[in-house]
This record gives structure tokens, C-alpha cells and sequence, in this order.
């Protein structure tokens, strides 16, 4: 242990200063990965990964046919019912697998250079296997290594699947075949950590060296990933140069009024409470099944979290829907140059003595603005001081209404082109929030709720 600590130290000491990057806003209504369509093939390979903080760590890694090692592997996207067949190739230099965590019948044919291992057939070192398995729930789903799991998975062999459930249409998805389960924009958050010291003895001194300490049962985490990337490489586009080993950024963006999935799977050992600012969660599944009381009741189990709790290995799908609702005040705007209508500005109020207009349903959101009538034309309930009071974040547009900027001082850039309103969603364990004891990284990345008139890919 004395050596780790020296070494951690060491590490620490090196690593250059945080820098944050310019925001280029890159997000999709789907989640970005590999339609699955006939036969797949992945490479067990060895690749380097980046961290903001300037460091490089090998990884073993899952290759699709771009031929490039990634972190974490493809994403692979199944439509229910259809068969997913992936011929892994082996080109490290230990056995590999993969396994499929919440399918059913799975197939693992291995010819020459495969051997029978602990949970599945093996490709040796040269080698290679034949997995099959047909997607009969809907879902959220991991892949990952069935050889030495508590290593490989470390290393970074494992990936997401999303199962499309029958019928899925993209101009009105479902995350399940009950309509509970619809949503407008979907968003992947596999959350993952990284012992470095791991990484680096088996880079350097082999195998065989790790084998001799006691570093797999005692790890020390010091990086933590969302799709493979610490913040704030979280929010660069997907498939930036910058990062080729690590395609998958996580960039949530809506606009009001609408719902978004999130897609959490606690891909490692730790738990990693995952919190989303800006209002609660409502999760409507736990590993690929809906939270129903009996099969077609839709989520009547479904409850509201502040914070997702991911275990690991545990797969949770959750709506998030934000609308301003109960701000006090016209997220737009009010007086000259803020112009705008709301034409559903009647609600119902089933708790008058409150105080409090609670006016439910539909008809109290703009369909244009989805803003929330009751709160049109209120102005902002606090003044705002003189800019030169002011301590401006990098977020800020320069002023405190959606779809609006203002004045900012002469030695601030906003990294908000749009004027959005952010949220930062992060793990709500601190230390996660660090790429090796440096704040802030780790599992962070913000939502942008964008204007109505801003278009969303």
C-alpha cells in the first residue's frame, strides 16, 4: 500500500490545471450507436483513453467494425424480437467474453482458440466466439466480459443495449409498448469508475505484476465516466477527434414541455447516485422491466426520485420533463422587447386556499412555448444586481430569461450560444466529481433546456 500511495502522489503532482472547453452544442433526439442488422463483429483489442486532467490509460476494449478500440464498447440498438448474433475476435493477449445480463437463451459457439470458461464459452488469445441471442423484452440492457469481470470490466470491456420495443416508432417513441412509457428526446448515462494504478501496473509491468498485490480487492477510484468520458470532455460532440477512443458524449438538451428518457446503467463496481437538477425523476423501469403491478397497467409503480441510486449492474429508465412550472415568475420575459402570447392561460386551481395557482393538465402549457401559463407576464421576483456586482459562471447568457442575452463583462465568453437554461446532472457522491482529486470532472455534465424556436438534431 505504501508503494500505491507513493505512486498516487506522484500522479497527483503532474497533473496540469482543469480547463474547460468551449461548448459546441451536439445532442440527438436517439441515443447514438449501432442499429443492429445482421451480423456483428467485435475485436477485443487494447486502446488508450484521455482524461481531462492530461493523462493516457490503456484499456482493453470491445472494437465494432470501424475497427477502433472504444470505451466504452458500441451501443448497440435492437428492435424486440429480431436476433443479435456478435462474432468476437480476440486480440489481447488473455481469454475474453462477453455476457448479456437480462437476455434469455443465449448461444456461445467457440471453434478452435476457445475454451469453456466460468460463465461462458472463451476467446483465447487469437481465438474467437459466436454469441446469438434473440431480444424478447424491451428495454435497457449492459453487455460485458464473463472472464474475470471484476478485472476486464475495469479494464473497460462492456457496453450498452437498448432494446426498441415492437411496433417502436421514431416519430413517437416508447421506451416499453405501454404509453406511460413515452417520452420526446432519449439520453444514455452508463456511469463507470477507474482505479488508474490498475491500468498503469498492467501497461508497465504485466499482468502477473497485478496479480501479486492487493489491488483489485482494494481499489482506489480516482477518475469516474459518463459514456466514457470525465467532465468536462462529457459535453465535447460525439465522435470529436480529440477523443477517438471514446465516441460517446452525454449532452442533454429539450425544451420545455417535453420528456426526456434517461437511460442509467451502473456499468462498475461502486454505487453512483446520479442527480438531475432541475426537477425529479420519475422511474418508470428497473432492469428492462416496467415498475406495472400487472402485466399493461403501465407504471403504477413507477415512483419520483430527487437522485437515482445506480447499483451496479443495475439498469433504470426515468422521465424527466421540466416546464417552469412554479418558478413565480415568465421564464420569457416581461415588458418591451419580451412580446409573446399564452394561449392557454385558463387553469383550474384545486387548491385555492393556498395561495397558489396549481392548475393541472395540459391546457395550463402554451403549445407553441410550453410555457406555463399561470406564471405569463410575471416579472422576476428579485432585482438583479449591476453587472459589475455580479460573479458571472461560464453559463450565463447575460441574462436571466430563456432565449434572451445581455450584457457581459468585457473579459467574460459565455459558453451558452443559445441562451438556455442549465442544470448541472452529476453523481452526488463529491469525490466523483474529480479527476484525480482535481475539481471539478469526473461524473458531470449539464442540461441545456433550449427556446421553443431553437432546433434541437
Amino acid at each position: 500500500m505504501y508503494k500505491r500511495l507513493i505512486r498516487s502522489i506522484c500522479c497527483a503532482a503532474l497533473t496540469p490545471l482543469l480547463t474547460l472547453p468551449v461548448i459546441v452544442m451536439d445532442a440527438h433526439a436517439a441515443i447514438d450507436g449501432v442499429e443492429v442488422s445482421g451480423v456483428l463483429t467485435f475485436t477485443a483489442m487494447e486502446a488508450n483513453i484521455d482524461t481531462p486532467d492530461g493523462g493516457s490509460h490503456l484499456m482493453w476494449t470491445y472494437a465494432g467494425d470501424s475497427g477502433l478500440g472504444q470505451y466504452p464498447g458500441p451501443t448497440l440498438i435492437v428492435e424486440q424480437g429480431s436476433t443479435v448474433t456478435i462474432v468476437l475476435n480476440n486480440e489481447l493477449d488473455v481469454p475474453v467474453s462477453i455476457v448479456f445480463p437480462g437476455q434469455t437463451g443465449v448461444t456461445a459457439v467457440g471453434g478452435p482458440g476457445s475454451q469453456d470458461g466460468l460463465l461462458t464459452r472463451e476467446a483465447l488469445p487469437g481465438g474467437s466466439v459466436v454469441y446469438s441471442f434473440t431480444a424478447t423484452h424491451a428495454g435497457t440492457y449492459m453487455y460485458h466480459s464473463g472472464t474475470r469481470p471484476e478485472l476486464q470490466v475495469e479494464m473497460g470491456l462492456l457496453g450498452a443495449i437498448i432494446v426498441r420495443p415492437t411496433g417502436y416508432s421514431a416519430s413517437s417513441p416508447r421506451a416499453y409498448a405501454h404509453a406511460d412509457s413515452s417520452y420526446d428526446r432519449e439520453f444514455l448515462f452508463l456511469l463507470t469508475e477507474m482505479d488508474a494504478i490498475v491500468h498503469s501496473t498492467i501497461q508497465f509491468e504485466g499482468l502477473s505484476a497485478l496479480d501479486s498485490t492487493d489491488y483489485m480487492s482494494d481499489p482506489l477510484f480516482v477518475y469516474w465516466f459518463i459514456n466514457g468520458r470525465a467532465a468536462p470532455d462529457t459535453l465535447l460532440p460525439t465522435d470529436t477527434p480529440l477523443l477517438p477512443a471514446q465516441p460517446y458524449n452525454s449532452l442533454p438538451r429539450m425544451h420545455p414541455g417535453e420528456k426526456v428518457l434517461l437511460r442509467v446503467i451502473g456499468g462498475g463496481k461502486d454505487q453512483h447516485p446520479f442527480h438531475a437538477h432541475g426537477s425529479f425523476q420519475r422511474v418508470i423501469a428497473t432492469n428492462g422491466r416496467l415498475r406495472e403491478s400487472t402485466a399493461g397497467a403501465g407504471t403504477d409503480l413507477a415512483t419520483d426520485v430527487f437522485t437515482i441510486d445506480s447499483m451496479p449492474g443495475q439498469t433504470v429508465d426515468a422521465i424527466f420533463e421540466w416546464t417552469g412550472k412554479d418558478l413565480g415568475f415568465d421564464i420569457y420575459g416581461t415588458g418591451p422587447g419580451f412580446a409573446h402570447t399564452c394561449s392557454n392561460g385558463s387553469c383550474p386551481d384545486t387548491s385555492p386556499s393556498d395561495g397558489f395557482d396549481d392548475g393541472t393538465g395540459a391546457a395550463c402549457y402554451d403549445e407553441t412555448t410550453h410555457e406555463y401559463c399561470p406564471d405569463h407576464d410575471k416579472p422576476l421576483p428579485v432585482t438583479l444586481p449591476d453587472i459589475q456586482e455580479m460573479t458571472i459562471g461560464p453559463f450565463y447568457s447575460g441574462s436571466a430569461f430563456l432565449g434572451k442575452t445581455g450584457f457581459l463583462p468585457p473579459d467574460h465568453t459565455s459558453f451558452n450560444p443559445t441562451a438556455a437554461f442549465s442544470f448541472p446532472w452529476h453523481s452526488h457522491a463529491e469525490k466523483e466529481l474529480a479527476n484525480f482529486d482535481i475539481f471539478p470532472g469526473g461524473m458531470l455534465t449539464f442540461l441545456f433546456v433550449e427556446p421553443h424556436d431553437v432546433t434541437i438534431p
